[in-house]
Formats: structure tokens, sequence, C-alpha cells
């Protein structure tokens, strides 16, 4: 298994991993892939995994109908 999340397949392949483990706890993420083009640092081209979840969690608004369960379910 390849491990470079920077390469257009890396970083396809993080993109489903990340919508994948959000959806599974009942939120919506929009994740994107931009092509970052030639980087001279790294000698290479660079895909970058963008969302639009704050510092690594997602918003509120990403709640995805009614998976989250409700406290008053138990009461």
């Amino acid at each position: 298994m390849e491990h470079d999340f920077c390469t257009v397949d890396g970083a396809r392949r993080l993109k489903q991993r990340i919508e994948e483990y959000w959806r599974e706890r009942g939120y919506n993420v929009d994740v994107k892939l931009v092509d970052a083009g030639f980087v001279a640092a790294m000698r290479s081209a660079r895909t970058d995994v963008r969302s639009d979840m704050v510092n690594g969690l997602p918003s509120r608004d990403a709640v995805s109908g009614p998976t989250r369960k409700s406290t008053m379910e138990n009461a």
C-alpha cells in the first residue's frame, strides 16, 4: 500500500477514506482534490486534499440526517 498522499492516486484514496470515516459517524463532509502543479521543493507535482472541516472536525451543518441519536430517546 502506497502512503504518498500527494500523488493523484494517493490523494484520491485519502479523500475516500476521510469521506467514509465521517459518513459512518453520521456526517457529510465536503472533500475536494486540488492540483497544485509542480512544486520545486518536492521536485514533483502535488495534489492537495481540502475540506470544509474546521480543525479536522466537521461543521455542525455537516450532520446528515437522523443517524445521530438524540439524548431524549433514552429518557
